[in-house]
């Protein structure tokens, strides 16, 4: 049985706010074309044609919308997508759907949609407002965060299933206990933070995350959450969980968990294809879905170049006790993550040597 993720930018970059730190824009502005315009309802169907044609009942796929903001290509788009997937559905594959949005355009009718085609939401959201706001505004220089507690609100009522998406910027590393507060307060059951980068060429960005941050506020936010765990109150927490499951079983739950990159399908909205968000890049183009099956490009030489390509580790990593269970970290956070900082190890060391005896003792309970 196949289980593929496939990744869609239907609306490649573009988008309704003005994030100071969007990583994607960032990518974008490193192509010949920063923007591929919208997805075609033609295009869609040649692309899913070339998807399914290597699919056999019983595999699964899902289907994961970003952008840019993915919203902007319309409902229509979206229904004309499920109900296109909807014979390979009664032909036994099993197809799943997810959205990252920033929640801007979500109303009755959307979430309706949503709630009735399964799709899983993931919602961005940066925390409080003052935290929020600073970073993640609109075109007219406002802040967006009472728009996506409205977004939220609606995904509750409608009860489609959602999770919360947080940018870890070097401001926000300064508050693990006002975070968590927040995610308290407000039920965020389900929270995943994406560390905030430097843009691709090296320049520093005044908001992005630095090793001695994002450990001490892995570990502050472990304790609180660690509290509430011995209480009884259960909060996931993307990075907690993973390793819990490796720790456990084995299974690592996320791309880069032991330092390997493992290729992705990420489909820009041209059809273009690239083995990884970080790197949706002329460079790592490796075929298009409009033209060539799942197979050919999964197998392309870019492809296998991307899976084989060997990243250096930093000093240190091959002395580190946490090496089984880190493998030098994703490959694109290696400098502002897991290099050495001020204090001589990495972040993510100063993380996993705060928590890794309680998670251990987790883990010995799952199995």
């Amino acid at each position: 049985m196949k289980n593929l993720s496939i990744m869609l930018k239907p609306a490649s970059s573009a988008c309704n706010l003005r994030c100071s730190y969007c990583f994607y824009r960032d990518v974008s502005s490193h192509r010949d074309a920063a923007n591929y315009g919208f997805l075609s309802i033609s295009a869609m169907e040649q692309i899913l044609d070339n998807i399914f044609r290597d699919l056999v009942p019983g595999d699964r796929v899902s289907f994961v919308f970003q952008g840019g903001e993915p919203t902007l290509v319309g409902l229509d788009f979206y229904r004309h997508f499920t109900d296109y997937c909807k014979p390979q559905v009664q032909r036994g594959v099993d197809i799943r759907y997810a959205l990252q949005t920033n929640g801007i355009l979500l109303d009755e009718a959307w979430c309706r949609f949503l709630k009735e085609n399964h799709f899983l939401v993931g919602l961005s959201l940066d925390g409080p407002a003052q935290i929020h706001n600073a970073q993640r505004k609109s075109s007219d220089g406002n802040g967006s965060f009472r728009k996506v507690m409205a977004a939220k609100k609606q995904l509750e009522q409608s009860g489609t299933e959602y999770n919360v998406l947080m940018v870890l910027t070097r401001e926000m590393a300064r508050h693990p206990r006002e975070i968590w507060n927040f995610l308290v307060e407000n039920q965020l059951q389900y929270v995943q933070f994406i560390p905030c980068l430097d843009e691709l060429d090296g320049q520093n960005s005044p908001w992005g995350i630095t090793p001695e941050r994002y450990g001490e506020f892995y570990q502050g936010l472990f304790d609180l959450w660690l509290a509430a765990f011995r209480q009884g109150r259960y909060t996931s927490i993307k990075l907690f969980d993973d390793y819990l499951q490796l720790l456990a079983r084995g299974i690592q739950g996320s791309c880069g968990l032991l330092g390997r990159c493992s290729p992705q399908i990420v489909v820009e909205a041209d059809g273009s294809v690239y083995p990884c968000d970080f790197y949706v890049l002329d460079t790592y183009q490796a075929g298009n879905l409009k033209s060539q099956s799942l197979r050919e490009v999964f197998l392309s030489p870019k492809m296998q170049e991307f899976a084989r390509r060997e990243v250096p580790r930093n000093p240190g990593c091959d002395s580190c006790p946490f090496l089984r269970i880190c493998g030098g970290g994703c490959t694109r956070m290696r400098k502002q993550v897991f290099s050495p900082g001020k204090n001589g190890i990495c972040g993510h060391r100063m993380f996993l040597e705060h928590a890794i005896a309680p998670l251990s003792a987790i883990a010995r309970t799952l199995r």
